[in-house]
Parts: C-alpha cells; sequence; structure tokens
C-alpha cells in the first residue's frame, strides 16, 4: 500500500477518521455542506505519525510503561509523558513526509499564517470527544514553523490530559494515531461556540451560542466570559450580554496575543440577534449532516461565518426512538429496579421481552412512555401519586413537564364502562395461606421450565423460550399476587397516614414491619450470617478465603480442615440465592453461582463483626421489637376520642401489613430465578457457537438482541462487526448518566424535594426506614469491594436485592437512587436500619470515611465537622 502523508481537506470525509483523524475527518465532512464556509487547508495523514513513531527511540518501552499505570497517578503520568512527548518532537521528520508537508503549505500560501492543529483517530467521536486533549496552535508562519508545530501536535498525543483520558476510557495508547490539521487562519471580528442542544439539560429544540471578540481562543480558555444567545424555534428566546475585557489577537509575525478591550466596547454584544440566528441555522445544516447534535467552533469575518471545528456533543443522554414526530415522556426503569447501570443489548432485550408494559432503549436504559397516562387528568392523578410515593424527584419531573404550555396534550377521561390504567385491584382477606400457595405456585412453575429446557437445543430452545416468556409472563401478571403485593404496600401507606394523623408519629409501619414473615430478600441476608457460623471455628479456612481470588476456591476447601463444612455451606447457599447479582435485571451479569468469590468479603465481615446464632436473635429481636411497638400505638389509640374503633382499624391494619408486605419481594426473586435458567441454556448454545467457530467467545452473545441471537443459531453466521460496535456503544454508555424522566425533545429533567425543613448544608432525601444514626460512612460502589465494621452507614448509587446480605452489618443506609418501596427501602425497614434514599451525587459529596447522621424519619443526612 502506498503511503499518503497529505491530504486537502476537500478530498477527505467523516469515513476517514483513521487516516485524518476525528477533527480532520468532520472538517472534511463540512467541506461538502451547502453554505458552509471552511477554512482551507490540508491534513497531515496517521501515515506520517507511523513513520516518526517508528523512528523514534524507545518509544515501544515508554508506551509499554504508560499503559501499566492507573489513571489516577498524575505524577507517574506527567514523568513518562514528558518523556514520550520529548522522545517524539527530538525525531527528525522523514525527509519525504517533510516534503510533502511543505510542499502542500507552498500550494496553499507560503507566506500565509496557518492553525495548525491535532487530530487524533480517538477524537470527536459519537461515543468520545476527546475535547481538548490535544494541542492547536494559532497564527503560525513559514515552513519552518509548520514543521516544528506539526511535531508538536504529534508529541501533543501524549500529554498528562490526553493519557489520562484514554486510561479512564480503556483505551490502548497504541491504537491511538495523530494526524495534524493545517488550516488557513481567519482573523474574525468575533468568535465562540455553538451547541445545537443545550449541554446542560439536553433539549435538541434548544441552541445555545457562545461569542466574544477576537479569535474563539479568550473564550475556551476561560479568559473572558462569552456572550450568550439561546435560540429556539428561529428566534432568540434569551441573552447575556457579558462585559468582555480582553480578547486573544493574532501578531503580524506569528503567535497570539491578548489585548484589552476599549471599555466603550466591552459591554457591545459580539452578535447581533439575527447573526445569532443565522448562524444556529448553519448548526442546523451540519447538524442534520452528522446525524447528531453538535459542538461547533465559529469565527465571523466581514458578517460571514467560518466553521473551524465541529464535533459531536458526547454528554447528551439519547433519546428513545419513538417513530414519529409527537412529543413523549418517558420515565426510567432503572430507577424503580434500582440498576441505573447500562445494560448489554440481550440485557435489554430479554427485559423488554418479559416486561408487562413496552419500553424504550436508549444509551442503554430503559424508558417506560408515560406521554398518554399524563394526557388524560383521571390517569394522570392516579400515577402522579403512585410515582410519587414511591420516587417525589420522578414526580416533581413530570409536573415540571406539565407545566410546560402543551407539551403534554390533552385527552379525555376514559369513558363509561372503560377501565382507567392503573386502577387498584380488589383488596383480598389477610390470610397468610395465600403468602404461602403464591410461593407454592412459583416454585412449581421454575421447576417445571427447569425441567423441560433441558431438552431444547438450537432454533427449538428459542421456540421454547418463547412459550416460557408467556408463563413468565403469566406468573407475574397473577392477579392473586398483585393483590397480595397492593394489600401490604397500601397498608403500609394507611399506617403511616392514620399514625401520623393521629398520634403524629412519622413511618410508624417502619418499627411494625421488622421482621415481617416469608422476606426472600431479608432471609437471604441472615442466611449469609449462618454460613460465617459454620466457617468461623476454622481459622485455616478463615484464613484461606483471606486470600482467595479465583472463582474455582470451592474446589480447594475440601483439602482444609472444616473446609467440606465450608464448602457445603456456600454450597447450599448458592443453591438458593446463586442467582442473584448486583444489577440482576440485566441476564448478561454475572450471578453469584457463577462468581462467587463476589460474597467472600461479605462472609469475611460477617464472621468478624459477629457471634454466632446471630441471624436467630437478630430476626427475633426484630420481630419483639415490632410487636411491642403494635403494643404501645394500640395503647395510646385507645386513650383517643373514639379510641377503640381508631386501634381496631389500625390492628387490622398491622395484621394486614406484616402478612403481605414480606411478599412484596418474591416475585422479583421468581424473575431472577428464571433468567438465571434462561441464562445457562443460551450459554450453552453459545457454547456450541463456540466450538462450531461462529463466535470467538461466549460472552459476545450478550451483545446480541434475542432475536438476532436467534438468527445466529440457526444460520450460524453472525456479523463480528456489529458486536464489537455494540461493545463500544456499550463502554460509551457508562459515562452517562440516565435522567429519570426524559422528553422527546431530549431534556433531562431531574425533579426537586422542594423542601425548606432541613439544615443547611444537609443533603436531602427521601426518608424510607426511620431512626437517626451517626456512624463512619463507607462509599462503596462495588459489593466485592466491601470492607465494613460493626456501625458503618453504608453510601452507594443503588442497592437491589444481591447488596441486602451486607445489610445485617450496617448500621445505616444512604442512597442516590431509590424509593420508598424499592428493595434497599423494604430491606433497611425489615432490619430496623435509618435510610435515606434518592440523595442525588452522595457517592461524591460524601467521602469515604467521613462521619454522617443519618436522619431516616426525617429524610436528610447531615456531614458532621
Amino acid at each position: 500500500m502506498i503511503e499518503q502523508y497529505v491530504l486537502d481537506l476537500q478530498e477527505v470525509d467523516e469515513t476517514q477518521v483513521a487516516v485524518v483523524g476525528g477533527k480532520g475527518a468532520h472538517l472534511g465532512g463540512l467541506t461538502r455542506i451547502e453554505g458552509i464556509r471552511v477554512p482551507s487547508g490540508f491534513c497531515v495523514t496517521t501515515d506520517a505519525f507511523r513513520r516518526v513513531m517508528a523512528q523514534a527511540p524507545s518509544i515501544g518501552d515508554l508506551l509499554d510503561q504508560l499503559s501499566r499505570l492507573h489513571p489516577d497517578d498524575g505524577e507517574s503520568i506527567r514523568t513518562l509523558g514528558a518523556q514520550t512527548r520529548r522522545a517524539v518532537e527530538e525525531t527528525p521528520v522523514p525527509g519525504d513526509v517533510a516534503a510533502a508537508i511543505t510542499g502542500a503549505h507552498a500550494r496553499f500560501g507560503e507566506q500565509a499564517a496557518y492553525a495548525v492543529r491535532s487530530s487524533a483517530t480517538a477524537e470527536d467521536l459519537p461515543t468520545a470527544s476527546f475535547a481538548g486533549q490535544q494541542d492547536t496552535y494559532l497564527n503560525v508562519v513559514g515552513p519552518a514553523a509548520v514543521l516544528q508545530h506539526v511535531s508538536r501536535c504529534w508529541a501533543s498525543l501524549f500529554t498528562e490530559r490526553a493519557v489520562t483520558y484514554r486510561q479512564r476510557n480503556g483505551i490502548d495508547h497504541r491504537t491511538v494515531l495523530m494526524a495534524v490539521v493545517v488550516q488557513r487562519m481567519v482573523f474574525p471580528h468575533a468568535a465562540g461556540v455553538l451547541f445545537t442542544a443545550d449541554p446542560v439539560t439536553g433539549n435538541r429544540t434548544i441552541a445555545t451560542v457562545d461569542a466574544g471578540f477576537g479569535l474563539g481562543e479568550a473564550l475556551v480558555s476561560g479568559l473572558v466570559n462569552p456572550d450568550v444567545f439561546t435560540v429556539r424555534q428561529g428566534e432568540v428566546v434569551a441573552r447575556t450580554i457579558a462585559a468582555k475585557q480582553s480578547a486573544v489577537h493574532a501578531l503580524p509575525a506569528g503567535g497570539t496575543q491578548e489585548v484589552a478591550i476599549d471599555s466603550q466596547q466591552q459591554e457591545q454584544a459580539a452578535l447581533t440577534d439575527a447573526q445569532a440566528v443565522r448562524l444556529v441555522q448553519l448548526g442546523r445544516r451540519i447538524e442534520a449532516h452528522f446525524g447528531r447534535p453538535q459542538d461547533i467552533e465559529w469565527c465571523l469575518v466581514d458578517d460571514v461565518f467560518h466553521i473551524v471545528q465541529s464535533r459531536p456533543i458526547t454528554t447528551l443522554f439519547p433519546i428513545p426512538d419513538s417513530g414519529d414526530q409527537e412529543n413523549h415522556v418517558y420515565v426510567s426503569v432503572g430507577h424503580g429496579q434500582m440498576m441505573t447501570d447500562p445494560m448489554k443489548p440481550l440485557g435489554l432485550s430479554m427485559w423488554r421481552l418479559t416486561a408487562m408494559v413496552p419500553m424504550h432503549e436508549a444509551g442503554g436504559r430503559l424508558f417506560v412512555d408515560v406521554t398518554r397516562r399524563l394526557a388524560s387528568p383521571a390517569s394522570r392523578a392516579g400515577l402522579l401519586d403512585a410515582v410519587g410515593r414511591g420516587d417525589p424527584l420522578i414526580r416533581d419531573a413530570l409536573e415540571t413537564v406539565l407545566d410546560r404550555d402543551d407539551f403534554v396534550p390533552s385527552l379525555p377521561d376514559a369513558g363509561p364502562g372503560r377501565t382507567p390504567a392503573g386502577t387498584a385491584p380488589a383488596p383480598i382477606e389477610t390470610d397468610p395461606a395465600i403468602v404461602t400457595e403464591l410461593i407454592e405456585r412459583s416454585k412449581v412453575s421454575i421447576a417445571s421450565l427447569e425441567r423441560d429446557i433441558r431438552t431444547k437445543r438450537g432454533p427449538a430452545l428459542f421456540d421454547f423460550l418463547l412459550e416460557a416468556v408467556e408463563e413468565h409472563k403469566r406468573v407475574l401478571s397473577d392477579p392473586l399476587s398483585i393483590q397480595a403485593i397492593m394489600a401490604g404496600m397500601d397498608a403500609t401507606w394507611w399506617l403511616n397516614d392514620k399514625l401520623q394523623e393521629w398520634l403524629g408519629e412519622k413511618n410508624a409501619a417502619d418499627t411494625l414491619t421488622l421482621s415481617a414473615p416469608d422476606n426472600v430478600t431479608s432471609e437471604m441476608g441472615l442466611a449469609l450470617l449462618d454460613v460465617a457460623d459454620v466457617i468461623r471455628p476454622y481459622p485455616e479456612v478463615v484464613e484461606f478465603l483471606q486470600g482467595v481470588e479465583d472463582e474455582g476456591f470451592l474446589d480447594e476447601l475440601a483439602k482444609l480442615a472444616g473446609g467440606t463444612e465450608a464448602r457445603e455451606a456456600i454450597e447450599a447457599y448458592l443453591d438458593r440465592y446463586g442467582m442473584r447479582c448486583v444489577g440482576e435485571i440485566d441476564i448478561t451479569r454475572p450471578r453469584w453461582r457463577e462468581r462467587p468469590t463476589t460474597l467472600v468479603p461479605v462472609i469475611l465481615d460477617n464472621v468478624r463483626n459477629f457471634e454466632p446464632g446471630a441471624a436467630e436473635r437478630r430476626f427475633e429481636q426484630g420481630r419483639q421489637k415490632a410487636r411491642k411497638k403494635e403494643q404501645d400505638v394500640l395503647s395510646r389509640l385507645r386513650a383517643l376520642p373514639d379510641g377503640d374503633r381508631k386501634a381496631h382499624e389500625t390492628k387490622r391494619m398491622i395484621d394486614r401489613v406484616r402478612t403481605f408486605i414480606g411478599y412484596r419481594e418474591y416475585p422479583k426473586y421468581g424473575i431472577v430465578s428464571r433468567y438465571f435458567v434462561y441464562k445457562q441454556a443460551l450459554l450453552a448454545e453459545a457454547e456450541r457457537l463456540v466450538q462450531g467457530k461462529v463466535l470467538p467467545e461466549k460472552e459476545d452473545i450478550f451483545y446480541l438482541t434475542f432475536q438476532e441471537l436467534h438468527d445466529v443459531v440457526r444460520s450460524n453466521q453472525v456479523d463480528g462487526r456489529l458486536i464489537q460496535q455494540r461493545k463500544d456503544a456499550f463502554r460509551s454508555y457508562h459515562a452517562l448518566t440516565p435522567p429519570r424522566v426524559l422528553t422527546s425533545d431530549g431534556e433531562a429533567v431531574t425533579g426537586a424535594y422542594r423542601r425548606d425543613d432541613v439544615p443547611d448544608g444537609a443533603l436531602i432525601g427521601l426518608a424510607v426506614s426511620a431512626g437517626t444514626i451517626e456512624g463512619r460512612a463507607r462509599v462503596i460502589l462495588d459489593m466485592a469491594d466491601a470492607d465494613l465494621e460493626a456501625g458503618d452507614i453504608l453510601v452507594t448509587t443503588f442497592t437491589d436485592p444481591s447488596w441486602s446480605p451486607l445489610f445485617v452489618g450496617i448500621a445505616g443506609l444512604v442512597t442516590e437512587v431509590g424509593g420508598l418501596m424499592t428493595h434497599g427501602a423494604v430491606i433497611a425497614r425489615e432490619y430496623g436500619l435509618p435510610a435515606v434514599v434518592g440523595v442525588e451525587q452522595a457517592t461524591r459529596l460524601i467521602r469515604d470515611g467521613q462521619r454522617i447522621r443519618v436522619h431516616g424519619t426525617g429524610g436528610y443526612v447531615e456531614i458532621m465537622p
């Protein structure tokens, strides 16, 4: 292949990132859009960079050392990065490369001034912008200076910020190449940045223009505050004109200089409204060409806009595809399911396949379209009430959208004979036999699934799974099951509302539900205490577990004194709960049965922090505390006017809540049990595909949807590029924060608590489990990193049922995500842990090791001095 060291901008387009880097490819694409002016110039290609790198001494060894550094090791990255840059800059530019660059420079004008700008192959991409990671040099004059600054751009691939960015994003330094854009300078009256979507809210109908005098460097470097124009539907709807005290101008001999702006001009607008609107119109053309919102750098010369860069805005959360142009309002599924991490394609498609309502995917997360329910006054009230009880932030976000004129259309209420969506099921008797029957039904259904799936292979497996999904949904929609769940939740709300009204006591149900029967999730946490009891007497086993890293450790236990007993205890636990894991709604996540090392730190914490028999004692203490609370409440009620009636009604509701609230956790256990059966069958199919050389590795199936995997099994053919694209996209989704509420305009609406009853500086959340506790905060993002002492307070992003084994060893709970009836809240109440959930950015605002006070009754957290 003939190496090509230089290409004119007009010879390239956005498909040639590998040749001219992200910036060069986008600039080439811009030259092809009608009406868009781009300063002329050329690209020094990645072939030239490869030539230089091949000749740079010791570069391979330096890259090896860089790749081994942790992204937080700033000092080592700084030192090694500087060595690498020196190695590149001190390498002479090969003669043929230099000739190609100076020849192109001569074609565009040797005496002209140029901007010399880095253009890496991993920048300005839809999934990683790399904005500002490499260097740009302005007003470079003369061939020698251009060559020198091209070398500097090559070297800037190894600045501290660029190396750290790649390390954090899992990008191999060797896979990123550097091209360089050499572009004729324009000397503007004004310059700045245009975002074709609001970069803060994500609203795609709003564009913002930042503008200042002189070169755009003054704005990009933060030297001056810009004028800001907000443009919507061809009209400036807001503007802020800043006092611009300085600007960056080009010097005649090359380089730039900061200059003061005349005092009379400082508060003049850098653009007129008409110019701002015209610029946004150009931006919409660019956005349409590239197919996504853009971050655009522009210059204004003689009332003509020149575009000098355009890159995707990578921080925007994607919008679900509705297939129409109507307005839509979406509510996050992950916030209700305690799993806001991105899901892989197979996980997304399986959850959608088994869900009871239609779901939409965006950014690796799932959303439910609630537009129609918001549009009808009757269903709107029910929806707002339901989500408000669970997560006040979602309710507030929905009300914020409803306050916008005409965004949600109005529809008539359901007519006579039609049952409105969300209507409560009919009540049932307070009978523990109902829960026993429901649990037995679930066990029978799962046992049938396990038996029948064993013989299914190939396409027949997928036909069987589609039938199994129907059974799955039938079990979930069992009217008796729904009635039992609602009975427990309604009784909880009744008790909290009435006892606050009658006795002035907040969240009384929290104590009344302690150690409720039939709660499979709280039983799971207590059962791991029993496992610790088996292991504790054997020091050799405890010592062995402290060094465990390999997933096959259970086989090694038999060689130790007490190892057989320890293994049997862990295996029995895995037989009952091994289908669980963090993020378990995603079928692709590794289950405890697949990765039992996840449980080892929790077992060791239990061995260290508890005495034998702790599980039984703890459950009985909770039961006695609930009983004492019941007697106290009923006694106080009887002393009130009409007290006997109030006490009778309250006793009936206490019995009801204790009968049904534990069952609230069982349907999820059933879902996850079925998921593990599905997963084992699909992985067995994947193993056959690997043996048949159709797939390189089993886990590749996680990046296909259920239907796509079905097609692969039927055809024995797979699109490897699609799998790689899905892997890249999944990696990028981790950088996105899913909103609780998202509109079809792309606006992420967060909601607010709107409370004034908390101390200054406190972190506000939702009170879900009563009591106040002060202790050491342990900020834990991965359950496998647990290292807890008695009295610690767990602070994390979210807790699904798999976190419950940690709950037995903590004194309180703070999460960023959660609601009154989500799993973490239910188990916190079961164990009597003061808990506050829905605390925005808790894991950032609270430092690991800080002392905090959790007000589980008041719904806020104080950081102690």
